[in-house]
């Protein structure tokens, strides 16, 4: 850069009149132009400085946000927790009242079968006792009928005998 400078000093030094010093300017800056064709779109030191404090102030003001969101989000997730450990309890509550629910209806259930059994050894009772009835009562009906049996064979025999004897002495 400091060729160009030194050119533009010495047109600016031999120019006549000040359209010959403003022209020299003009070629000066297309030079420059033509040389370094980015140089409009270059950042200054002070650019480069606000830009530095707004992206500076804009951060702070993102993890302000964040900060604030996070706050936010844990306020919501602690409200979340206090729900569901609340649900849980009454859950458990329930569920420790169905089993004792249950637990009444098994007993009662207990109770009812205990009284079922009762009633059948019961019943059972009563048919042993039937059952030995009529046994005592068959066999007293089959020792009658033995002994008319056995009284009528004894009356057959006799009266074979009594044949026999009148057969023999006649």
């Amino acid at each position: 850069m400091s060729v160009v400078a030194l050119h533009l000093y010495e047109k600016l030094n031999e120019a006549a009149n000040d359209k010959e010093r403003s022209k020299a300017i003009v070629d000066a800056f297309s030079e420059l132009e033509e040389r370094y064709p980015n140089l409009k779109d270059a950042a200054t030191q002070r650019d480069l400085s606000e830009t530095e404090l707004r992206l500076q102030l804009e951060i702070k003001t993102v993890e302000a946000n964040l900060q604030l969101e996070i706050k936010t989000v844990e306020a919501n997730l602690q409200k979340e927790i206090e729900q569901t450990r609340l649900e849980i309890k009454n859950v458990e509550a329930n569920l420790q009242k169905e089993i004792e629910q249950t637990r009444l209806e098994i007993k009662n259930v207990e109770i009812n079968l205990q009284k079922e059994i009762d009633k059948t050894r019961i019943e059972i009772e009563k048919v042993r006792a039937e059952v030995k009835t009529v046994e005592v009562n068959l066999t007293k009906e089959l020792h009658k009928h033995t002994l008319w049996v056995i009284s009528g064979i004894g009356s057959i025999i006799a009266a074979i005998k009594l044949l026999d004897w009148l057969i023999a002495h006649l």
